[in-house]
Order: structure tokens, then C-alpha cells, then sequence
């Protein structure tokens, strides 16, 4: 796949529409061309335990952002026409879907390519787990900052040029 954003979330609790963090990565003609990472203000707007442990983010990163529309408005400019891919894309898209449907915003049907299930496909038992950093390391990246959203969705950019060349076809056909 030689064009495609890699996108990744972080929310600040349970529900998927509380988005607090994201981070883009754009790959044309199979070299990263632009990467994006902003703070969101979540909704519903509270934190919990368990998220900020796993990210680190908390209420006083994100009380002064913008809300999910004021920053997808430009998130939506630089993944015009591109697939999307995520590391486990179910998480994901769901957080984008749900964010979409609490802003009643008209979901533009994007579509998503799961690294996760790719790596499952491709290395198989192989790997001792099919975990970001896992998948990374194989494809010749060193995830340092997991569970940052721009490092994680750089991490996926880089398992789809990974996956591709380990599997000698297109990532879309894995």
C-alpha cells in the first residue's frame, strides 16, 4: 500500500467517543509525508484511572483543547482519499464512529486496514504476541513512546511497509 494514514486514539475513559489524543501519519508513495498529533478535549469529559495510567494524559492536558469537531475539521484535510490503518482498527474506528455519532456528524465511511490481523496473518506463531510494540520491532521499528498516539500510529505506518515486505504482496490483499 503505497498511500494511507495511519491513525491512533488514546480516550480518557471507558467510552470510545472520549477521544483525548490523536495522531496521524501520512504515507504517499510509501514515504511519511506528514505527521499530525493534537490533544482533544473528550467527551464525556472525565479521566480514568486505568487510561491515564496506560497513556498519561489527564484533564489538565486536555480542559483548554479544542473538541473532536474543531480538530477532525483539519484531521480531515490531510486523510482526504486515503485508507486508514490501526493497529487493532476495531478500537480504533470504533472511537471514530462513536466520536462521529456523539457530535451527530455524518460519518464519511472510511476504510480501515487492521495491522494486528495483517501480523497474525503474516508472521503467525512467529512473533511470541501480535502487541504493537511486538509488531513494530519486527518490522524494524523501536516503539518507545507506546500508547502516544502520534508514536503509535508512526508505529503503524511503519508494521504496514513491514508486513508488505515480509509477506512479498500489497497489504491490502493480506
Amino acid at each position: 500500500m503505497r498511500e494511507f494514514a495511519a491513525i491512533d486514539f488514546e480516550t480518557a475513559n471507558g467510552n470510545p467517543s472520549s477521544v483525548c489524543s490523536v495522531g496521524i501519519v501520512v504515507v504517499r508513495d510509501g514515504v511519511i509525508t506528514d505527521r499530525y498529533y493534537r490533544l482533544i478535549h473528550p467527551a464525556p469529559n472525565y479521566y480514568s484511572p486505568g487510561n491515564v495510567r496506560v497513556h498519561g494524559l489527564t484533564s489538565e492536558d486536555t480542559d483548554n483543547e479544542d473538541y473532536f469537531p474543531e480538530v477532525w475539521a483539519d484531521v480531515a484535510q490531510r486523510i482526504e482519499g486515503l485508507p486508514l490503518v490501526a493497529h487493532f482498527s476495531r478500537f480504533d474506528e470504533g472511537c471514530l464512529r462513536a466520536a462521529f455519532r456523539r457530535y451527530q456528524m455524518t460519518y464519511p465511511d472510511y476504510r480501515f486496514y487492521c495491522t494486528c490481523t495483517a501480523s497474525r496473518k503474516v508472521f503467525g506463531r512467529s512473533l511470541p504476541n501480535h502487541r504493537l510494540p511486538t509488531v513494530a520491532r519486527r518490522c524494524g521499528y523501536d516503539l518507545e513512546s507506546h500508547h502516544h498516539a502520534l508514536a503509535d500510529a508512526e508505529a503503524a505506518a511503519m508494521c504496514v511497509i513491514g508486513i508488505e515486505k515480509a509477506a512479498g504482496r500489497p497489504f491490502e490483499g493480506i
